[in-house]
């Protein structure tokens, strides 16, 4: 397979692995440790408390993330951060009928136990910490008024710890239920709009004057006892007399506060029936809504489900079939590819092959001509005598005189400057002139031939033939000398 098809190939895979990868990161949810991610979408099977078993469509998970599958889950979030409530009452009739207001702080959360985080989500997933907000604080109010109406204006005001107690207790299973856990609660201040509260204190207050104006009046008594017992017995006489006045009074207004907290409890027992019954139809509501929301909810699953598989079927014919039929057509022309470039490469080596089988011969040739020019130029130059071999050399004397000469014709300007020895120009021409003549040492260096000897013998044996050719004299032209 050419180098081309297999780097479209391995693209290919890594353009398809970088977008499963920018896939599954965005399908990746994450939250923080006071959250909980709630993904709705597909059926699981949980264990009640009781211990039976019960399937719902969605799963959650405490901080942290997880993958959600697309088009198959949905995601949301619940927050399990603490919320501060702000409680304040209006006025509630106490065990005896007083009516008082009472303020308190109270902090709530989503627990975090499974059973907990179910029943929030089921109750609370759309609403946020508002909702949950606004149910506490019901709750809270509601079990407020309910201790109130069992304690007295004293017990409230001396046990405070005793009566966030019992708030507290009556509040944890109905939290519970919604997956609520009360973390604190305190009663901040109490108050009314009668003075009851003021008035508790007057009475230590009046009890302490009473014991000292006792204190003082028994001193009294014991300095003028003597002088004084008649009106004494008088006014004990008188005190107990208003003492059984004061105690009829205070019998009297005994029973008609008996009869108030009496009017007061059934009062209160109506309120709390009230309260009862309309949280028991809130409860049943709520009941109703969640059934309806998961109808629901069972219904936008099937249409997923057939989404999905249309969008199954719409890929199939949209892409894998487009893909498979361009995948057979690159295979195609990916084999032609390779017959076409393996055709080619056995041309191209056959005609390499011919040309170096060419340039062999022809190598051969010019290397057996070339090998017959020398032979005879050996056998020419066993031919030559001395005379030819000098006539050669003398021949290339011109080329070496104008080799040494040739510089000088590219030299653009010549300064001249006249000395002891003549002008510039003579010493310029004698020098070229001592060059050449030391051309035939230069010779003799490199070749052994010593020319000068040669043209002064070729000159000398030609001057005596001359002299021998030459008449004597008295002898006439023509004439040979005689012998002697």
């Amino acid at each position: 397979m050419p180098l081309t098809t297999w780097l479209i190939i391995i693209g290919a895979i890594i353009v398809f692995l970088v977008l499963v990868g920018l896939l599954l990161s965005a399908q990746y949810r994450k939250v923080g440790p006071n959250e909980a991610l709630i993904i709705a979408g597909r059926k699981r099977t949980v264990t009640l408390p009781d211990g039976s078993k019960m399937k719902v469509g969605y799963r959650y998970k405490l901080g942290g993330g997880t993958f959600v599958w697309p088009f198959i889950e949905k995601v949301y979030t619940l927050p399990l951060e603490t919320i501060s409530l702000q409680i304040k009452t209006p006025e509630v009739l106490t065990h005896e009928g007083i009516p008082i207001m009472a303020e308190a702080s109270a902090q709530v959360k989503v627990d975090s136990t499974d059973v907990a985080i179910r029943l929030a989500a089921e109750q609370f997933l759309g609403t946020g910490k508002e909702g949950i907000r606004d149910v506490a604080m019901n709750v809270l109010e509601g079990k407020m008024r309910e201790v109130i109406g069992t304690m007295t204006v004293e017990e409230i005001y001396r046990g405070r710890q005793e009566f966030s107690r019992r708030v507290v207790e009556s509040t944890r299973e109905d939290l519970a239920k919604m997956g609520l856990i009360l973390l604190s609660f305190s009663l901040k201040d109490i108050s009314d709009t009668q003075g009851y509260i003021d008035a508790l204190g007057k009475p230590v207050i009046a009890a302490a004057k009473r014991d000292a104006a006792i204190a003082q009046a028994e001193t009294e008594k014991e300095a003028i006892i003597k002088s004084s017992q008649a009106r004494k017995e008088a006014e004990v006489a008188r005190l107990q007399s208003e003492a059984q006045i004061a105690k009829a009074q205070w019998e009297n207004e005994a029973r008609k506060a008996e009869s108030l907290v009496f009017v007061n409890q059934k009062k209160a027992q109506a309120d709390f029936s009230y309260e009862l019954e309309r949280y028991r139809v809130s409860q049943e509501i709520k009941k109703e809504e969640a059934k309806v929301k998961e109808i629901e909810k069972e219904e936008a699953i099937k249409i997923t489900g057939l989404e999905i598989k249309r969008k199954e079927k719409e890929l199939e014919a949209n892409v894998l079939k487009p893909a498979d039929a361009r995948k057979y057509q690159i295979q195609a022309e990916a084999e032609a590819e390779e017959a076409r470039l393996v055709a080619e490469g056995r041309g191209k080596a056959e005609a390499q092959r011919l040309e170096a089988q060419v340039k062999a011969e022809e190598v051969k040739l010019r290397g057996l001509s070339e090998a017959e020019a020398m032979l005879k130029k050996v056998q020419a130059w066993e031919k030559y005598n001395e005379a030819a071999m000098l006539e050669s050399f003398i021949k290339v004397l011109p080329e070496l005189a104008r080799a040494v000469a040739e510089p000088l014709s590219k030299v653009d300007k010549i300064v001249l400057v006249g000395g002891d020895k003549g002008t510039g120009a003579s010493q310029i021409t004698g020098q070229v002139t001592e060059i050449i003549a030391q051309m035939p040492e230069v010779l003799k260096a490199l070749t052994g031939v010593d020319i000068s000897e040669y043209l002064k013998s070729k000159f000398s044996s030609k001057s005596e033939a001359k002299e021998k050719a030459r008449p004597e004299p008295g002898q006439a032209q023509g004439q040979t000398p005689e012998k002697k």
